[in-house]
């Protein structure tokens, strides 16, 4: 019964992301996943009792795993300038990710205060991550300076999903680029 249980959330999560990249929070309602599921409507509320927990859910759930892909990727580079790029390029990597654009879809959703909280939380996180090789370049600041790299990521990851007159590689490049030359000088 508890495997069950489990597969038909797991089921609901997955639906959950497919209507969220395919339509936006406006999307995600529990008609919807009941739908995409094959659950009765009732049932969805079984297993979450509003749309802003499904939310939760999914960054509970995959805030982790993509934050395990950046630092991966930044444990593979040896120096610090290619862990920067690593971050950078990781993240940018991920936008076309379902998983990806459920999380933005839902940063732009309204969520309660709780939910936002965790998610900052979790994008702290992954801001730490860069911190170490900020530091190992000489900046004084390095939390500063990761969040200030962050906003460079986040406004790539903008831009790309906009749709952007350019592709999303040189993307990618000029925001390695402005990053590199930000952090270092």
């Amino acid at each position: 019964m508890a495997e069950h249980r489990s597969m038909q959330r797991d089921a609901l999560l997955d639906a959950a992301r497919t209507l969220l990249s395919e339509g936006g929070t406006e999307a995600l309602t529990f008609p919807a996943l009941a739908e995409r599921t094959g659950l009765a409507r009732s049932s969805v509320y079984e297993y979450f009792r509003s749309r802003a927990a499904v939310v939760e859910e999914l960054c509970r759930v995959d805030f982790p795993l993509w934050a395990a892909e950046v630092e991966a990727a930044m444990a593979a580079a040896d120096r610090p300038e290619g862990k920067i790029e690593a971050y950078v390029r990781s993240q940018l990597a991920l936008v076309g990710d379902r998983r990806h654009r459920a999380v933005v879809a839902i940063s732009a959703g309204e969520l309660d205060a709780g939910a936002r909280e965790r998610i900052r939380a979790a994008h702290g996180g992954l801001i730490a991550m860069v911190v170490d090789a900020l530091g190992a370049l000489g900046h004084h600041e390095p939390r500063l300076i990761a969040m200030l790299l962050q906003g460079v990521v986040d406004a790539a990851v903008r831009r790309i999903e906009l749709g952007a007159a350019e592709e999303p590689d040189a993307i990618a490049d000029a925001a390695v680029t402005t990053a590199l030359r930000g952090v270092l000088g």
